[in-house]
């Protein structure tokens, strides 16, 4: 027989990614040698075959689920070996396990494991018995069993024999690995998971009320839905079954099919022999008392593993979208954190975002200075030259951009714009030692609001301020692995950092430790350093910075921009280790770098083929070249801000027909959540956001993004507002797919989105609401509890 060689983990994972085996050893070589994903993505494209970040980071998840599946296989090959059962036959069989669970499926007959019922009748002899019946069904079991019959060796009389006969073969039924993962495969394709309401918890459970008598198939539940049936069990409102065929009234007659299976595995056929009803009944029992068992809990971790990684890749869309929407730039701007009582906190920063004014307003109830409050306002944005407002949307939004609205209105020589921000985890950062340190004479209340004017001005350099799991944009966040969870929205983060570029002369410490190669506390002796001596002219003046070597270097210096410096080169993306690269085509375009620089014309002319070297391939001069053309160029869209409808300014003002501008604030597995500018966010169903087949919702919107929508349907008392960006779809009409999907919230409320991690369960037929900001908006919605 000619042996097989087991692919390496690099080809298996060329294989997955469709590329090739040199590309994937390339990457892996540059990740030990602790190149990060950006800086590999963007100035190693020769290496790695043009790898783009997504592949990357795939790569980088694939390559360490292999490692550890590897680590586990010798240590189970060194386990087999040392109890002396392993031979040429199994450890080639463990060698071509393909996956963890096959690896433990194999292993589980030489688990160590406390005495079982099986362990105790070998060493009462009774293997014999076992193996005699299975292979010889014609000897009766009564007769064959007496025998085995020894009282010293625990062997009473013959019932005692065949239970633990039968005890040997149900253990060997069970480890049977290929028959375990057939089956394993079977029920996940024919099963459901079912749930009941416990007795007596129909009130206290009442936002489970969709799941108190539910079943749907394994394959077919989405993510957030099963999440919400752990949750529901977990409070001890459901029971849960694995079960695995559809629920039947009905009585079973004659085995399952899955007992069939094992069966026919083991040759048991019920012919009328004296031992094939005993040994039928065996096979019922292994199924019922164990596999079914132990198959119901491997596909419960299933489950909830599929459910953890759709739940953290939309929480990761959802915060790329979110650090990555359009910055309004270097604009005055005034942040207005609404409230009631406790008044509308005001910060006022200039286009640099320094912190140059602040105020309390009151003008909604029960103080209602409503012209007091226009006069401070105007004041401010005459004094400070302010051209943006940034209104937080959290309690009291509508209220207060009615207010901004009036300002513009008798102000109009100000020429303000106003605008609706997220302010999703803005006390979150009120509260953090990096305020403290930031704003350390501003009262905890006043820095929401000078986030909020921030994060208008560039998104992604005030949210980094901010734990990512607390910006809330994730459903069930809490019931989500920690370590899986923080380790995507960490990728997620420097992904966005980097793909951007940041200003080492004005960046945070926070944004800084989140550039290529550096780090938290490099980020921290840049500022210390840049403090001291002044702002870096270069960047080859960043060497200088106190433990940042020439890694740390290689890895930050294309990813920090210099701007107005002595190169004009340190404010673009081209490589230090490039500018020679540069130089040649200054010389080939006979010019100097101030004019070649955004000379589109000159630059599309040269051959990039004529710049490569044995370090620069075609993709690097490329990339160089497009560069050159704009350099430092932003990849964020425009800015522009969504245009809420005159006299709409609550639930009950919406009426069905009506066509509104909204802005995308989350984007769910059913569909998207749009703010119209009425306290509460409309439900855009997948079914309803194009007039094709939607797979995934954000194939369509982003967070962020500006919609025209029609409103379908307005439920004021359980404030629902259903919409449609089919803008000619018939209002009041539910929409068929929208049922056969089982239906979702229909609104979800303005307030309480400062980062709260409440969670809970929607009334909308069966959908699970989200965590953080979406379930406090949620709620306050009437959605959850």
């Amino acid at each position: 027989m000619t042996a097989t060689t087991e692919p390496t983990i690099d080809q298996r994972i060329a294989d997955e990614l469709g590329v090739t085996p040199r590309q994937v050893s390339a990457a892996v070589e540059l990740l030990d040698n602790g190149s990060t994903v950006p800086f590999i993505a963007r100035y190693r494209k020769e290496a790695t075959g043009a790898l783009d970040d997504t592949q990357l980071r795939t790569l980088e998840e694939r390559l360490r689920y292999l490692r550890e599946m590897e680590e586990r296989r010798q240590t189970i090959l060194d386990s087999i070996r040392e109890q002396g059962k392993l031979d040429d036959e199994l450890e080639a069989t463990i060698r071509a396990a393909d996956s963890k669970a096959r690896l433990e499926d194999i292993y589980l007959p030489y688990k160590p494991k406390r005495r079982t019922k099986a362990q105790i009748a070998r060493e009462a002899g009774l293997e014999p018995l076992a193996d005699t019946l299975l292979t010889d069904p014609s000897q009766d079991p009564e007769t064959t069993a007496q025998s085995y019959v020894d009282a010293e060796r625990g062997v009473a009389d013959t019932k005692a024999a065949l239970d633990g006969a039968r005890a040997i073969l149900v253990e060997r039924f069970a480890e049977d690995a290929d028959l375990i993962g057939e089956l394993r495969e079977r029920m996940w394709q024919r099963g459901h998971l079912a749930s009941k309401v416990r007795e007596g918890k129909e009130q206290e459970g009442a936002k489970f009320s969709d799941y108190f008598d539910f079943s749907e198939p394994y394959t077919k539940l989405p993510s957030h839905r099963i999440l919400a049936l752990f949750r529901g069990e977990k409070e001890e409102i459901l029971d849960l079954t694995m079960t695995p065929d559809e629920p039947t009234d009905e009585p079973q007659s004659g085995p399952s099919d899955y007992e069939q299976r094992i069966a026919a595995r083991f040759g048991v056929d019920n012919q009328g022999r004296p031992a094939d009803a005993w040994l039928s009944g065996v096979v019922r029992w292994a199924w019922r008392t164990k596999i079914q068992l132990h198959l119901g809990i491997d596909l419960r971790m299933r489950l909830r593993q599929a459910a953890e990684d759709e739940a953290v890749r939309v929480f990761a869309a959802n915060l790329r979208d979110l650090l990555l929407a359009a910055p309004a730039g270097t604009r005055a701007t005034m942040g207005l954190d609404p409230g009631y009582r406790t008044g509308v906190k005001v910060a006022v920063v200039d286009a640099t975002g320094k912190l140059v004014d602040t105020a309390t307003i009151y003008p909604h109830q029960p103080q209602q200075q409503w012209d007091q409050s226009l006069a401070t306002l105007a004041a401010l944005a005459a004094k400070h030259n302010v051209e943006l407002i940034a209104i937080g949307n959290g309690t009291a939004s509508r209220e207060t951009d009615k207010l901004a609205g009036d300002l513009l209105k008798k102000h109009p020589e100000l020429k303000l714009a106003k605008t609706t921000v997220s302010e999703a985890g803005a006390s979150v950062y009120s509260a953090s030692a990096f305020a403290a340190k930031e704003l350390p004479s501003l009262d905890v209340s006043l820095r929401g609001a000078v986030s909020i004017a921030r994060r208008l001005q560039d998104p992604l350099a005030e949210l980094v301020k901010i734990e990512p799991k607390s910006i809330g944009v994730g459903q069930y966040q809490h019931d989500l692995p920690e370590q899986s969870l923080s380790r995507s929205l960490d990728a997620v983060v420097e992904d966005c950092v980097n793909a951007v570029g940041v200003d080492v002369n004005t960046a945070s410490a926070p944004l800084l430790a989140r550039v290529s190669g550096i780090g938290s506390s490099l980020a921290e002796s840049i500022v210390a350093h840049r403090d001291d001596v002044g702002r870096f002219a270069t960047r080859e003046a960043l060497q200088k910075v106190p433990r940042l070597g020439p890694k740390a270097f290689e890895q930050c210096a294309g990813f920090l921009r210099i701007s107005g410096g002595d190169n004009p080169l340190d404010a673009s993306s081209v490589h230090p280790e490039a500018y020679p690269v540069v130089h040649r085509i200054i010389d080939a375009a006979g010019t100097d770098i101030g004019s070649l620089i955004g000379d589109t014309a000159t630059l599309r002319k040269l051959d990039a083929n004529r710049f490569t070297d044995d370090q620069f391939g075609l993709p690097t001069v490329t990339d160089i070249l497009h560069e050159l053309e704009k350099p430092g160029r932003d990849p964020r869209p425009k800015f522009e801000t969504a245009r809420f409808a005159e006299g709409v300014e609550k639930i009950g003002d919406l009426k069905p027909g009506m066509v509104l501008e909204g802005v995308v604030t989350n984007v769910a597995a059913f569909g998207a959540f749009v703010d119209v500018g009425v306290h509460q966010d409309g439900l855009v169903h997948i079914s309803a956001l194009s007039d094709k087949f939607v797979n995934d919702p954000r194939d369509v919107v982003k967070s962020g993004d500006v919609v025209k929508v029609k409103v379908l349907e307005v439920d004021v008392e359980r404030k629902r507002i259903s919409l449609t960006k089919r803008l000619d779809d018939e209002p009041g009409k539910r929409r068929a797919e929208r049922g056969k999907s089982g239906g979702q919230p229909q609104g979800r409320g303005k307030q309480g989105g400062k980062g709260g991690q409440r969670g809970g369960q929607d009334r909308g037929r069966g959908k699970p609401a989200p965590q953080g900001a979406m379930a406090d908006a949620l709620r306050k919605a009437g959605l959850t509890e």
